[in-house]
């Protein structure tokens, strides 16, 4: 993996991705019929490239922690349906109980990042146990390093310095010994969010109410613990956050837009809340005008939470970000090639070359995929870069795979490597047919045809 950093950067001018990341704590509800809010899909000119999706509050009960286990949960299943007809797969995740992180990447972006470490760090019952506490995905993102952090902290009005501490704890369990990973302060960005459950300090319910009714947050901003918090810790205080610009996100009735009407009546609070925090920048020198854009910026476009859901008893939030940066990796560290006429009663030839900084490993395999994978387990069939190899000559290498046993389809297909050493899909071939034999004599002339 070190060599990867070592690549050149690219000459490219720069490159911009749009980042939409959700946070909500589902109470152990199913997901609703319709995410389209959510996910921003009726938004047609969004355009975006990568979503980060952290729940709070999964069902964890040991019936379904034992069916997860053997098969995607139902939250996971519900977004890899709705977003891979978009292009999107699932590129990692990361669950302890009832916590679920999981990222999505259009195919283009896919052989660009490197899940380099996924983690868990429970917090709950003296930090054994996994109800509360952190789920970390780190990654290099076209060359950068960047942190994902979904956390559920601690609640109650009156446990705001555990919160604090569960807070610097998760951080500073962010360790990677033996890998070749900066410290995560180093890390080009962090995205932290979750369920914090800081709450409004002082005022009263009436009050709060009341200011809630008639949008009236400023007076509630100063009170919110996040907010004063910021201003004492130096550490905290680099984690930067849109304006509160939306209700306060808990606690309501489920299946309603009122706030709680039980005989607690908890406060209404922003308790779901999206950081992030941007590695300092080097100070522009004068005599270099071209250090003066810095190579890797974040900038938000919207922070809001959506009402019209009502399963739980808080409101989703989400933060859609664009992230503007050169290019420390401009090319894949393998690209593939179907060659010839692929057809169902022969085995088909692939062609691949490697980068000359990239260490194939005979645990590495190529996968025959369907467009609109959801993710890399969703192959049609695969080969071990090693087996049914061809040819090996200046870099490019040759494999077959068979595909005797491929059921007809006229729809389209790619293929993928992946990385074992890695643990990540490092090239991506354009999407291509595979000729169904009922079409096949006629496909055969028409190509010998272009030969001529």
């Amino acid at each position: 993996m070190a060599a990867v950093g070592l690549r050149k950067p690219s000459e490219q001018s720069g490159r911009s991705l749009r980042i939409h990341v959700v946070t909500w704590n589902v109470a152990s509800a199913a997901p609703p019929l319709d995410l389209n809010d959510l996910l921003q899909l009726n938004n047609q000119n969004l355009n975006l490239d990568i979503y980060i999706i952290g729940l709070q509050e999964m069902n964890c009960g040991i019936i379904s922690l034992l069916s997860d286990m053997a098969f995607e949960d139902p939250w996971s299943s519900f977004f890899m349906d709705v977003l891979s007809p978009l292009s999107f797969m699932k590129v990692s995740c990361v669950r302890m109980q009832g916590l679920l992180l999981l990222i999505f990447a259009k195919h283009q972006h896919v052989p660009f990042i490197q899940i380099l470490s996924t983690k868990s760090t429970p917090t709950g019952l003296f930090g054994y146990w996994g109800n509360k506490g952190g789920v970390n995905i780190c990654l290099k993102l076209y060359g950068y390093y960047i942190s994902i952090i979904n956390c559920h902290l601690p609640p109650h009005l009156t446990n705001n310095d555990q919160r604090l501490e569960h807070f610097d704890r998760i951080l500073e369990m962010q360790t990677f010994e033996g890998l070749d990973i900066p410290n995560i302060l180093d890390h080009d960005l962090i995205l932290w969010f979750g369920d914090m459950n800081f709450r409004i300090e002082d005022f009263g319910l009436h009050f709060v109410r009341e200011s809630v009714k008639h949008q009236s947050y400023s007076q509630l901003w100063e009170k919110d613990q996040l907010s004063i918090a910021k201003k004492h810790d130096p550490l905290l205080r680099e984690f930067h956050e849109g304006p509160l610009l939306f209700p306060p996100t808990y606690k309501f009735d489920r299946h309603s837009n009122n706030y709680d009407t039980s005989e607690k009546k908890r406060k209404p609070a922003w308790t779901d809340r999206i950081l992030w925090r941007l590695k300092r920048q080097p100070q522009a020198s004068l005599q270099d005008p071209s250090q003066l854009a810095p190579p890797f910026s974040l900038s938000l476009r919207s922070y809001v939470s959506h009402m019209m859901y009502c399963i739980s008893d808080h409101k989703p939030v989400t933060g859609t970000f664009d992230l503007e940066m050169k290019p420390l990796v401009s090319a894949p560290l393998i690209t593939l090639t179907p060659e010839g006429l692929w057809t169902m009663e022969k085995d088909m030839l692939v062609s691949y070359s490697l980068a000359s900084d990239f260490l194939s490993s005979p645990w590495d395999w190529i996968g025959l995929y369907k467009v609109g994978l959801r993710h890399i387990n969703d192959y049609v069939t695969y080969v071990w870069v090693r087996d049914n190899q061809v040819s090996i000559s200046d870099g490019l290498n040759q494999v077959y795979i068979n595909t005797t046993n491929i059921p007809e389809t006229e729809e389209e297909f790619l293929l993928c490597y992946y990385s074992s050493s890695l643990q990540s899909v490092v090239g991506i071939s354009k999407p291509f047919q595979i000729c169904p034999r009922s079409s096949l004599g006629e496909d055969i002339q028409g190509y010998a045809h272009l030969q001529i």
